[in-house]
């Protein structure tokens, strides 16, 4: 695989554009290519096998446009397919999980928050994570029901999702946590909301800088870390019809995009 070759990155909709953003400050001169799966949007409310399938059919056509590593921007997909991509694919596959271990060790009180969907609160991968480093701290869990959509559909700084963060983040808080976990990739966009509702005194974790630099660290043992010296590009692709997606895509990075229809598999 040439160091020139792309990094294909995917998600259920827009959410994972937060790690794309990340991923161009770490790495400035790859190019990059971005799925979004919006027609299958939510993947928190689907199971196993869908969410799995889904992942396949996206990583298969990001190989078919010769990607050299596949970033799954996507807690609730990489709990439920990244294990089976990586032992069916050769290439470099890099999930997400929320940031529980970094939140327990910058709490101070050692309550901390898990802000994320069902899909990935429920699987195995999210349990697991939890008995390797909540010894001793007490881990709050809050299933974030409709910010995905309302990210999605209204946007991340519209008033009904202003609403739904509140509403949904008050509990949490006022159970006394001084950390909260962003569990899912659309949250880091209503970031600033959360810091409205929490204030000042909680930390929030957002694991995209910590994928990015995972990124690198994966490229540059397999020697595929690209050798150019100018910016790289971005090309999109959405499964669902692009033209609202195109405007969610260009509010969000502030440029514009070309945004293409995803093949599906005959």
């Amino acid at each position: 695989m040439p160091s020139e070759a792309a990094i294909g990155i995917f998600d259920s909709g827009i959410g994972g554009l937060s790690v794309l953003k990340h991923i161009r400050t770490q790495l400035p001169n790859e190019n990059l290519l971005y799925v979004s799966d919006r027609a299958h949007l939510p993947y928190g409310e689907k199971d196993k096998q869908y969410i799995l399938q889904r992942s396949r059919v996206i990583t298969q056509f990001l190989i078919s446009k010769n990607v050299k590593a596949v970033v799954i921007a996507c807690n609730t997909a990489t709990a439920a397919a990244v294990k089976e991509l990586r032992e069916s694919y050769q290439l470099p596959i890099i999930g997400m999980e929320p940031g529980v271990k970094p939140a327990i060790l910058r709490s101070r009180s050692g309550m901390v928050g898990v802000l994320a969907t069902h899909g990935t609160l429920n699987r195995h991968k999210f349990k697991t994570l939890l008995q390797d480093h909540a010894d001793g701290s007490e881990v709050i869990i809050c299933p974030c029901d409709g910010w995905v959509e309302a990210i999605e559909q209204n946007g991340h700084d519209h008033q009904t999702t202003r609403q739904i963060v509140s509403q949904q983040l008050q509990p949490i808080l006022e159970r006394g946590v001084d950390t909260l976990v962003l569990g899912c990739t659309h949250y880091p966009f209503v970031k600033k909301m959360i810091a409205d509702e929490a204030g000042p005194d909680i930390s929030i974790i957002d694991t995209g800088p910590a994928v990015a630099k995972q990124l690198q660290r994966q490229l540059s043992a397999h020697n595929l870390l690209s050798e150019a010296t100018t910016p790289g590009s971005e090309a999109f692709w959405c499964s669902a019809p692009p033209r609202q997606t195109q405007k969610r895509i260009e509010s969000l990075l502030q440029v514009p995009v070309r945004l293409q229809l995803l093949p599906e598999p005959k």
